[in-house]
């Protein structure tokens, strides 16, 4: 079916002033189109609230465009970016791996995909969990402001394991850890005999919207000494979903 050309235009000059707010002469040079056709296209959709004139002559993306993304719902935009990221790392790894998103206290895991091995851990899609016993809850509460960590410290955590830490001074140290890292691992924490691993996800204006999670029977995973391997892999691939996202850290 043949595109229409004005549409095509104007997706290509959306697209260009989405990445940086640009004046007329420079957009037509990355769209290759004559500047007097850029003017008419930017005039249209300045009209429709698609794009506003700032400093400097240049424009931004309006109104129009920002209330329809606001509209889309961001765990089925992050799972529908980082789905071929799911896919690579099972097979690389050989264990399940996940996308959570925080909902008040606590963290809602948006989809999961198994890996190969005969014993799994259970597919956790769909449930909510309290933050201070995940690790993806743990990366979350690292990139919360102070005064909301000490609300979460101050609250009641409840005890899953033998193995959950609940203490606020301990859960606080953890948390910035995980901070520092960029990364936690919990271990037989929600339930005797798991370990997993979490890295965030950032949004295009810096904020963690999710994170992603590896996860499998304490026995075979982590193999000793692969811990920060893993890790890696796993904060490489959230790190290119984070850019598919228009982050720019």
């Amino acid at each position: 079916m043949a595109s229409v050309q004005s549409v095509d235009r104007s997706f290509a000059l959306l697209q260009a002033i989405s990445r940086q707010p640009s004046g007329i002469s420079d957009l037509s040079r990355e769209v290759d189109l004559p500047t007097s056709t850029v003017a008419r296209l930017l005039n249209t959709l300045e009209n429709l609230g698609a794009v506003e004139r700032i400093e400097h002559g240049n424009f931004r993306i309006g109104p129009a465009i920002l209330t329809i993304a606001s509209s889309v719902d961001p765990a089925r935009n992050i799972t529908a970016v980082a789905q071929t990221h799911l896919i690579d790392l099972v097979e690389q790894l050989g264990e399940a791996v996940g996308l959570s998103v925080e909902v008040g206290y606590e963290v809602k895991y948006i989809a999961q995909i198994d890996g190969p091995n005969e014993v799994q851990v259970r597919d956790w899609t769909g449930e909510s969990l309290p933050m201070h016993v995940v690790c993806s809850g743990l990366v979350f509460l690292s990139h919360w402001a102070e005064d909301a960590l000490e609300s979460f410290l101050a609250r009641e955590h409840s005890q899953f394991t033998p193995n959950t830490m609940t203490d606020p001074e301990k859960l606080r140290l953890r948390i910035i850890k995980a901070r520092v890292d960029g990364y936690a691992w919990t271990r037989d924490e929600l339930a005797e005999g798991l370990s997993s691993v979490a890295v965030p996800i950032f949004s295009s204006a810096g904020d963690v919207i999710g994170a992603m999670h590896c996860h499998g029977p304490s026995y075979r995973f982590p193999v000793a000494g692969q811990e920060d391997w893993i890790a890696g892999l796993l904060t490489e691939r959230a790190r290119r979903i984070s850019k598919s996202l228009s982050f720019q850290g």
